[in-house]
């Protein structure tokens, strides 16, 4: 069963998903195969393959026009969402985290001079980026609260020097472009600066690349060293010490494409596994037919149609020029859990040939597992709203 489209926000929306969706299904999905889609993403080769396509194609980086402006929130989900029916989907077409992100941060915050020099070269898929804020674990350092950051900026005249750990770094193997937080304030009070960098840089070192359940993001999630990385004051991007603040410019529209990318997945895979219910007989009959087989993919088509609903409210929040803190940290948690309930049902539906990489459900529910974590926990978002109520309680 096709699930029926939302009507689309704008016409030149539905024009470039309808675009988009044919490219991912004909061009990008045969590519899931290929033996360039490694345990650390794709290789850079396989990536500059699918975007020499994607660009003769009209269709890179579909949502910022020509003139540099971008789809509204709104839009964008719907684009997205093609995007993301295949997990190479984002790659081949520059919409993945974290380089879609960091454009729109760039974008949002950057100098002009930095905006030619550093966000030019990745709005135009010639380059991936990296966001260093996360830290080691064992460092005790910066994770689920940003509070702890670690990584220490030091002024030292016109310039300043970084120090400290970075950890989950995703797409720091192979990124031209870094944007990094470190702690620019004092020992007694802490303040976060965002810093704009040219990689490879000799100062910021690859200890290791993580193995880790996910593998669709090209160059892995690195853990770094940072020694002596001296940085010239014009690559503080925006202001000094006004680095929580834009995490929150980041962060907020960041969650939400997340939403709109693996609804996409999910969407695909439901397609599979609907397919395989309804032509796979057992006692008798096909498994559609048996309710534990039927009610599980009813359900899927619940999850996905909510999933579309709360995505396409909070973009309309973020296109009033709110922040949507509070409305982003609800849709990451719902979209999160429910998607990973459909992937899930999705792999049980198909038995054994589910967890096989005979399908691309099976990568599609670990990438959803790994995305209840990624861009905040459950929990934490959980815990935030709680206090929120309290505030509005009190």
């Amino acid at each position: 069963m096709v699930i029926e489209e939302l009507p689309a926000p704008s016409g030149r929306s539905a024009e470039i998903a309808a675009k988009v969706e044919k490219f991912v299904r004909d061009v990008v999905a045969p590519y899931e195969k290929d033996p360039r889609c490694g345990y650390h993403g794709p290789s850079e080769e396989l990536v500059s393959e699918m975007r020499d396509k994607a660009r003769s194609a009209g269709l890179m980086t579909p949502h910022i026009m020509d003139d540099g402006s971008h789809l509204t929130h709104l839009e964008t989900a719907l684009v997205l969402k093609k995007s993301g029916l295949s997990p190479l989907g984002p790659v081949a077409l520059n919409t993945m985290a974290p380089d879609e992100g960091n454009m729109y941060l760039i974008g949002k915050v950057g100098s002009e001079k930095q905006k030619n020099h550093f966000l030019a070269p990745v709005v135009a898929g010639k380059a991936r980026s990296a966001f260093f804020m996360t830290e080691p674990a064992e460092d005790e350092g910066a994770g689920a609260d940003p509070s702890m950051l670690k990584t220490r900026a030091v002024q030292d005249g016109d310039h300043w020097v970084i120090n400290g750990r970075k950890a989950f770094i995703t797409g720091a193997e192979g990124a031209r472009v870094g944007i990094i937080m470190a702690n620019s304030g004092t020992q007694e009070k802490m303040a976060a600066t965002m810093f704009l960098v040219d990689l490879p840089d000799p100062a910021v070192r690859m200890e290791r690349v993580l193995d880790t359940i996910d593998n669709s993001m090209p160059g892995g999630h690195g853990v770094l060293a940072i020694e002596n990385l001296r940085v010239h004051k014009d690559q503080i991007l925006g202001e000094i010490h006004k680095g929580f603040d834009y995490a929150q410019v980041r962060l907020s529209p960041a969650r939400l494409t997340h939403c709109m990318r693996w609804l996409g997945g999910c969407i695909r895979a439901h397609e599979i596994a609907s397919a395989y219910a309804c032509k796979r007989t057992a006692f008798g009959k096909p498994l559609i037919d048996h309710e534990g087989v039927g009610f599980p993919l009813a359900e899927n088509l619940i999850d996905l149609r909510q999933c579309e609903l709360i995505i396409n409210w909070v973009a309309g929040v973020l296109d009033t020029g709110a922040l949507g803190t509070t409305e982003s940290s609800m849709a990451k948690v719902a979209v999160s859990e429910a998607l990973f309930r459909v992937a899930d049902r999705c792999v049980q539906v198909m038995g054994g040939t589910g967890v096989s990489g005979d399908t691309i459900v099976e990568q599609i529910f670990r990438e959803v597992r790994a995305f209840r974590i990624y861009d905040g926990p459950t929990e934490v978002h959980k815990w935030s709203l709680a206090k929120k109520i309290k505030r509005a309680h009190r």
